[in-house]
């Protein structure tokens, strides 16, 4: 008898602690937190709300794993939770959050080739914002980039895939809907840098106009932050694009941009430099964009 009672003191002992349930509020707090993350432009700084949400998160790990759960469910990958990013999310490709790459082109034109163009110039933003890896490990660096500069970026790289290409026998004129972002660069350089409107806007399918589509979405995405009028309109990159940009940052696209040697390494404003001889490469289509192929 003794040993009954025994047993079931030390059984009573053992056993473990029971987590509070989860209450219908804390699910509501957790979507909350979810939507929040979804408003890029928002900064907690400016939301009570917002910021007691944050440290709830950082504060209360049964919260955050419900967060995450939240954002999981909506196809949402959480790249940080920090005051300075708020909840960054990302969409994975089979959430309704995504940005599809078709999408994106058709808003700016009916032409299919055009699409490699705008990948291509969103892949070059990232790639000036951040030239090195270091850049992107460094949570106080802040990338900044201008539309003409990205423009002759990304001209001054296709004159070195153009230079390689000829040199190495291989067909310099393939069909204009050749798929991958190892046609965009020719089609790239058939396109005008500018050209011109009876208005003297420039064309959205100039290649200027691209890179002007590609940073007024990333702005308008919470990815960079106007800060002028110059060079085509200057940006500087926010905590949240940082976050996106070290996401892709291992795809061999973005790798093989900044291998052609064309961005300097400075004071993180990138200038143009003569190309160096480097390895042959091969871009990869659709590697590293801020949205999916379709």
């Amino acid at each position: 008898m003794n040993e009954s009672v025994e047993w079931s003191e030390a059984e009573t002992v053992a056993a473990p602690a029971v987590a509070a349930p989860v209450t219908p509020a804390d699910a509501a707090d957790a979507a909350r937190l979810v939507a929040f993350g979804l408003q890029p432009k928002l900064q907690a700084a400016r939301d009570q709300e917002y910021a007691e949400l944050l440290r709830r998160y950082r504060e209360d790990s049964a919260f955050a794993r419900l967060a995450d759960a939240v954002a999981a469910g909506l196809g949402l990958v959480v790249l940080e939770v920090s005051p300075r990013a708020g909840m960054a999310v990302t969409a994975a490709e089979d959430s309704v959050f995504a940005v599809r790459m078709g999408d994106y082109a058709r808003r700016t034109s009916a032409d299919g080739s055009d699409r490699f163009l705008h990948g291509l110039a969103h892949l070059a933003v990232a790639a000036m914002a951040f030239p090195r890896p270091e850049d992107l490990a460094d949570d106080g660096y802040i990338g900044r980039v201008t539309v003409n500069g990205v423009e002759a970026f990304v001209r001054q790289a296709c004159r070195r895939l153009e230079e390689r290409a000829e040199a190495q026998g291989e067909n310099t004129d393939p069909a204009s809907d050749a798929p991958g972002l190892e046609a965009a660069w020719r089609i790239w350089m058939r396109r005008s840098a500018t050209g011109a409107t009876k208005d003297a806007r420039r064309p959205a399918s100039s290649t200027t106009g691209i890179v002007g589509k590609a940073v007024a979405f990333l702005t308008d995405s919470g990815f960079l932050q106007r800060t002028g009028d110059d060079n085509g309109g200057t940006y500087r990159t926010t905590a949240r694009y940082q976050l996106q940009v070290r996401d892709m940052a291992g795809n061999a696209a973005m790798a093989e941009l900044l291998e052609l040697g064309v961005v300097p390494v400075t004071d993180g404003t990138p200038t143009l430099l003569p190309a160096e001889e480097t390895d042959d490469l091969e871009l990869v289509a659709d590697a590293g964009l801020p949205f999916h192929h379709s």
